[in-house]
């Protein structure tokens, strides 16, 4: 009887070990940290910097929250011309942009793969110059002044609109996306609107357009 309670014990105490051990392996394994983000850079504007005065460098890291919100960072630097209409100005800075994004159609073997639609806030701190400002002279006669280098800041909302492709089985994707802009606030040399923000792009009016192409690696 002793005999038997002992093995009785015995066995029940391996069983109630495995048991733990097995839960233990099961809670690490729900809290194993698994890679799901994305870090991108833009090789057509990049490419394209090397034949016009645009110089425009910019990368993402993106990485899935909850279902399907992506959270983004977006950052770069931009150095540019603007010559028309008898303005001669430069600018040159990095930028940053924050924000997410929702997926709207993915594919089913691959959530990474569809596409997507958000927004983002972004911001630029550069530098700036005019060389030609036009001005209206006496009598209708037309001349320009020109402005010293100046640091400014300006402030966007930034919409995306997008979709994401995998290259063959590798871990590596296409990102293809248009960014409708608009300037909520800059600052301004001598009452002056700005003709290029890095970031933003060139343009005298407060709406702008941007596009992306991205290739991607997903961790």
């Amino acid at each position: 009887m002793k005999t038997r309670l002992i093995f009785t014990f015995f066995f029940s105490l391996i069983g109630f070990l495995s048991l733990a051990q097995e839960n233990k392996e099961t809670k690490k394994e729900k809290w194993k940290y698994e890679p799901n983000f994305m870090v991108g850079f833009d090789v057509l504007n990049g490419g394209v910097s090397f034949f016009s005065d645009r110089q425009l460098l910019q990368g993402f890291i993106s990485s899935k929250v909850k279902d399907n919100i992506h959270g983004i960072i977006e950052a770069g630097f931009e150095s540019n011309v603007y010559q028309k209409n008898s303005y001669d100005a430069k600018a040159n800075g990095p930028f940053l942009k924050l924000g997410a994004f929702y997926m709207l159609a993915k594919d089913p073997e691959n959530e990474f793969n569809g596409f997507y639609a958000g927004g983002k806030v972004g911001g630029s701190f550069y530098k700036q110059e005019y060389m030609a400002v036009p001005v209206r002279g006496y009598g209708g006669s037309s001349s320009s002044v020109s402005f010293p280098s100046a640091s400014q800041s300006s402030y966007w909302l930034e919409g995306t609109i997008g979709g994401r492709v995998q290259l063959f089985e590798s871990n590596f994707y296409i990102d293809v996306n248009l960014q409708p802009r608009y300037m909520v606030f800059t600052t301004k040399q001598d009452d002056i609107q700005p003709m290029i923000v890095p970031g933003f792009g060139k343009s005298s009016s407060k709406f702008n357009m941007g596009f992306a192409w991205n290739l991607a690696y997903k961790f």
